[in-house]
């Protein structure tokens, strides 16, 4: 291919020979401005696109979640068995979703980042057109979980690459982004669902899905750098597996960090499966305003991992996780002695909850980044034992709102103010063996 001069302006410059011949007349401080200014512009579009791909790759396990809720009823009714069954396919995706975590890691640091990622997502395809057209309820909970093997590739890989293309100073403004993103899946997704289930019914939704994973799919092959070469000295041994997990967990900033986070993030898992009982049943909301409640809280997690970008310009991550958890605990305590004591209304809830989830939505991108610092080689391998780490916490918090959440609030705050101490007290002792990496 042959490229011209002009072309070639146009290219580097964003002028072309009639342009630059105008410039002669220009004081060279202004070529030197209208040249960076182009730059930057192009900078700020790729960065905006890889935050937006990203961002897209993480969203497509809880979208996958949240989508499907309101057509639970007619999926039983077609299936022909009960609600309480067809919830056995969230579960089944939860169970998918912490094994395939442990299962890219290796693969995404032995074959390099879009490789595993792309079969991930073909999987997540797959099982997505299955679930369209399934037939029997026992059928569709092993293609849920099929479904959830797939789609956390996206969630470890984007991740990972988080690790490679960032440094570790950027890495925590980088997830709030993505929180951003993340965040409208439980605003946007049940609604989607719910208009959808209404006019076409459900199975269309998972024909959605399986498009929105084609699409992802195509934006990750075409917008994405390859950001980590396939490392052949990594073994997919089952020992080999085991011990470099070892070697990722006996890192002290690692296990420090990964557990704090966890911890403190199992009081979103407690609040979102205490959720239908506190709102619907003790407060006796319905249907529709308990929607309307959920999307607001997305709103105070979504609001505080951006306050989160603003606030990391004066103070540095182990300074931010500190002061979040010191206000989360304060906040659980009088949450708890306020709700024993049956000072609360409604209103007055949903603002203790709002201030509660907006602590995790400035503490989780901050743990998520010290947690990963440390690994170059490994990073892969961090990401998904980070992930199932927080994904085992929280499935055994939401096991525990099912055994003691009935027709009060106080089990589920007591789960949610004991996960923040905790956390604060790991934290605390944890913090005295590591020398923090940037």
């Amino acid at each position: 291919m042959v490229v011209n001069t002009s072309d070639a302006l146009l290219i580097l410059f964003g002028t072309s020979i009639p342009d630059l011949l105008h410039w002669k007349y220009l004081p060279l401080q202004k070529i030197k401005k209208a040249i960076l200014s182009t730059t930057t512009k192009r900078s700020k579009l790729k960065y905006f696109k890889l935050i937006l791909i990203l961002g897209s790759l993480t969203a497509l396990g809880p979208f996958s979640i949240d989508m499907y809720l309101p057509g639970f009823s007619g999926i039983a009714q077609d299936l022909n068995t009960t609600v309480a069954k067809v919830a056995m396919t969230l579960s089944s995706y939860f169970i998918g979703i912490s094994a395939g975590q442990l299962l890219y890691g290796p693969l995404l640091d032995r074959f390099g980042r879009k490789n595993p990622l792309f079969i991930g997502l073909l999987v997540y395809i797959l099982a997505s057109l299955g679930c369209a057209f399934v037939t029997d309820i026992d059928t569709f909970i092993g293609l849920r979980f099929i479904q959830a093997v797939g789609s956390c590739a996206a969630t470890v890989a984007a991740i990972a690459m988080v690790r490679d293309l960032f440094a570790v100073k950027e890495i925590p403004k980088v997830l709030s982004l993505l929180m951003l993103v993340v965040g409208l899946s439980p605003m946007l997704a049940p609604t989607i669902g719910g208009y959808v289930t209404a006019a076409y019914g459900w199975h269309v939704v998972f024909l959605i899905l399986m498009g929105i994973g084609i699409a992802v799919l195509l934006a990750a092959h075409f917008g994405l750098p390859h950001t980590h070469d396939p490392d052949t000295s990594i073994s997919l041994k089952p020992k080999s597996i085991i011990l470099n997990f070892w070697s990722v967990m006996r890192e002290p900033q690692f296990y420090t960090y990964a557990f704090t986070g966890a911890i403190a993030f199992s009081g979103l898992f407690t609040y979102v499966a205490a959720s239908p009982i506190l709102f619907m049943d003790v407060f006796k909301v319905d249907a529709k305003t308990y929607g309307w409640i959920f999307a607001f809280m997305s709103l105070s997690f979504i609001s505080a991992s951006q306050l989160n970008s603003l606030l990391l310009r004066k103070f540095s991550s182990e300074q931010m996780i500190f002061g979040a958890l010191i206000v989360q605990s304060i906040i659980s305590i009088t949450f708890l002695i306020t709700s024993m004591n049956n000072l609360l209304g409604l209103y007055q809830t949903i603002g203790m909850l709002f201030l509660f989830l907006a602590c995790l939505g400035i503490s989780n991108p901050n743990t998520a980044a010290l947690t990963l610092a440390p690994f170059t080689k490994n990073a892969g391998s961090a990401s998904a034992l980070m992930g199932a780490i927080q994904l085992g916490l929280g499935a055994f918090a939401s096991f525990a709102v099912g055994l003691f959440v009935k027709d009060s609030m106080v089990p589920m705050v007591v789960i949610m103010t004991v996960s923040t101490i905790a956390a604060f007290v790991f934290l605390s002792i944890g913090k005295r063996n590591i020398i923090v990496k940037h």
